[in-house]
């Protein structure tokens, strides 16, 4: 019966939910603007980072290789196209 409990989704659900709670203190208390945006930032890539693992299985494939690859690529994509739009867009860099 031990082996049919899902024990590494409930501690990854749990742990979600402490993150969850973590981002609402951002709310609920008189933070500035740069302690709660970094709270924000590390609490969401943690949780995306959970969800990906614990709850989509991507490390339990043979092909894991590709996820993590495809995974990485889409980050650099997103980060390029918002460092390049912040560069051309507001720091006037065109």
């Amino acid at each position: 019966m031990k082996e049919l409990f899902p024990r590494k989704q409930v501690i990854g659900f749990v742990f979600s939910l402490v993150l969850i709670a973590a981002a609402l203190t951002v709310y609920f208390l008189d933070m500035s603007f740069a302690v709660g945006a970094t709270i924000l930032l590390v609490t969401a890539f943690i949780q995306a980072a959970i969800q990906l693992v614990v709850f989509m299985h991507a490390g339990e494939t043979e092909d894991k290789k590709s996820i993590y690859t495809s995974l990485y690529y889409g980050i650099f994509i997103a980060l390029v196209t918002v460092f390049g739009t912040l560069l051309t867009l507001i720091w006037g860099y065109y």
